[in-house]
């Protein structure tokens, strides 16, 4: 097993594949000892990507698009084989959402291109990172909001001859009397507000406008099917219904306004989320869709209505002693997510099935008791696996993934950290 080298099986292995080669099971158990076995050997603790799961999540993201592009959210990925990965399995998935200019820089010396930055850059040297690689004939599209913002990205593409490309991030939010129903984000929600900015771009030598991005968070990013809180699932769909059309409106508005009245050509129109492909495909106006989370599958999007995608991202950590005939407690594992704190942000155990967590300890810095019942047997040095609440910030932990395919460990690939980057 290499350490760096990336293996990718062609088409026709794939193919050769019989009915009969190891995938996993779907019977939660049977999984658990599908997994200890192919990990007997491997030192913990260890994150790991089921190719066989990764791949169905694929296709059924390709298939859900609905013949719009797909723009991988790499905070949602954050390693470059993954993504290499994920771009070359359909010629639906077309380019990279960044978090960072610094990664945008990075992601284009690994020979990527089409990288458009999910968030606003102010950082002069973080800009000038931007403006090298548009120099170098990369497309590296920056995220504005603001007249301020705008000038100060003058400035820099000024200092460095090049023209640079600008995407105005819209806010799809949905205000209502005493809720804010999405999260806080840009400033820009109609027409008047976006008018300024444009005409701006329009009279400047050094920026161009590229596009627009719109992320309904309140869709892609609010779960809708929690257990056990019915009248919460029910108001958030309810929500949800009421934010669609409002969304529809104002982006096919503001495209509109751009296109015909501005006279300026948008290369991308952004929407969405691993929570609202379903529904944001449905937009004409929309030219593309991020996608990140749905990928890797974290326990935060187990819990939406309108779709379930496979747990193809996991972790391992080793039981290192059991202080109760139930009890287990395994070394590390606090893989806490970001966010607002909740229960909803603790890493979960995955297998063995009828794990959990402690409620006095929840997953600890350098212990995690877990309980289990069920019927295998577990003794240290057994593995508990564990999933994150969200995609990518679990790779912030590992450098290395393992990656599973057909019941063996075909290759270990470097995760951000891995690279020696880290980037927020």
């Amino acid at each position: 097993m290499s350490t760096h080298k990336e293996v990718f099986l062609t088409t026709a292995q794939q193919g050769s594949l019989s009915s009969t080669t190891p995938h996993p099971p779907e019977q939660l158990d049977a999984r658990y000892e599908y997994y200890r076995e192919i990990f007997k050997t491997q030192r913990k603790p260890f994150a790991f990507v089921d190719l066989d799961l990764l791949q169905q999540n694929v296709e059924r993201i390709a298939t859900q698009a609905g013949g719009k592009h797909i723009r991988l959210a790499s905070k949602s990925i954050r390693s470059t084989a993954i993504l290499r990965r994920i771009l070359e399995a359909n010629s639906c998935f077309q380019g990279i959402m960044c978090f960072t200019a610094r990664e945008a820089a990075f992601l284009a010396e690994q020979g990527f291109d089409d990288l458009l930055l999910g968030y606003p850059t102010w950082n002069e040297e973080d800009l000038a990172e931007i403006a090298r690689v548009n120099a170098q004939g990369k497309r590296a599209v920056l995220m504005v909001d603001s007249l301020e913002q705008i000038a100060q990205v003058e400035r820099v593409a000024q200092q460095f001859a090049v023209r640079l490309p600008l995407c105005l991030d819209i806010d799809m939010s949905l205000p209502l009397p005493g809720l804010h129903f999405g999260v806080w984000r840009s400033p820009l929600r109609t027409v008047a507000d976006v008018r300024p900015l444009v005409e701006h771009i329009q009279g400047s030598e050094h920026i161009l406008l590229n596009g627009i991005m719109g992320y309904e968070a309140q869709i892609a990013g609010v779960g809708d099917a929690f257990a056990g809180q019915r009248a919460k699932n029910t108001l958030v769909r309810l929500l949800k219904r009421r934010s669609l059309p409002d969304i529809a409106r104002r982006r096919a508005e503001i495209v509109r306004y751009i296109q015909e009245e501005a006279g300026l050509p948008l290369r991308v129109v952004n929407g969405g989320g691993t929570g609202s492909v379903h529904t944001t495909r449905t937009e004409t106006a929309v030219t593309e869709i991020t996608v990140g989370s749905g990928f890797y599958s974290p326990t935060l999007f187990d819990n939406y209505q309108a779709f379930r995608y496979q747990p193809a991202l996991g972790y391992a950590i080793e039981i290192v002693r059991r202080p109760q005939p139930q009890i287990y407690t395994c070394q590390g594992g606090g893989y806490t997510a970001s966010g607002a704190v909740g229960l909803d942000k603790q890493p979960q155990p995955y297998l063995p099935e009828g794990a959990r967590l402690d409620p006095m300890e929840g997953a600890g810095e350098v212990q995690t008791p877990v309980h289990y019942k069920g019927a295998l047997a577990l003794h240290p040095g057994d593995p508990i696996f564990m999933r994150h609440a969200k995609a990518g910030e679990v790779c912030e932990r590992f450098t290395h993934l393992l990656l599973v395919q057909s019941g063996t460990i075909i290759d270990e690939v470097t995760t951000y950290r891995g690279d020696g980057k880290c980037f927020l």
